[in-house]
């Protein structure tokens, strides 16, 4: 006696037209790809993952307090001090990042960085590469002169319109 066909397994519960495996398979992609946002739409069904970029920082900023502990404990020395950490910088033209993506200071891992402090630049020049989605993009020199600061570290996490160096 033959058994009856077995019933194919149902994708997502009855009534709930989204499948978890796609949405398991959408979040691999953008693991692989370096993407922060992707959405699909097939059959009337419209899907979008999408993660945060900002944890990154969030773990830089979370460093950051210990620092303050000491100053807490005099709130005057601790109202002197968040002041003078911004112009701290230097007098000059910001480069900043056209991208979301990860900064490398020289063209391959062991080589001489593009540039270094002090060094002058030609307008055009390449000052380092922002790796965005598995495409290396060179980020040149808006003007010639000479640079003052390089304000990131070698495959730091950066954000669209973040600092990266400044030319004087």
């Amino acid at each position: 006696m033959a058994s009856p066909p077995k019933a194919p397994a149902p994708k997502a519960p009855v009534g709930d037209p989204i499948d978890a495996r796609l949405v398991r398979r959408l979040a691999d992609i953008l693991t692989e790809t370096g993407l922060t946002e992707i959405e699909v739409e097939h059959a009337g069904l419209k899907v979008r993952v999408a993660k945060t970029v900002a944890a990154a920082p969030a773990m830089t900023y979370a460093a950051a307090p210990p620092p303050m502990a000491a100053p807490a404990a005099a709130p005057a020395a601790a109202s002197a001090a968040v002041p003078d950490a911004a112009p701290a910088r230097a007098a000059g033209e910001e480069v900043k990042s056209p991208m979301v993506g990860s900064v490398y200071l020289q063209p391959e891992p062991g080589a001489e960085p593009f540039v270094k402090v002090g060094d002058s630049v030609a307008a055009g020049q390449t000052l380092m590469i922002i790796e965005a989605m598995k495409t290396m993009n060179p980020i040149p020199a808006p003007k010639a002169g000479r640079i003052l600061e390089i304000l990131v570290e070698d495959g730091q996490p950066v954000e669209f319109g973040e600092p990266l160096a400044v030319i004087g």
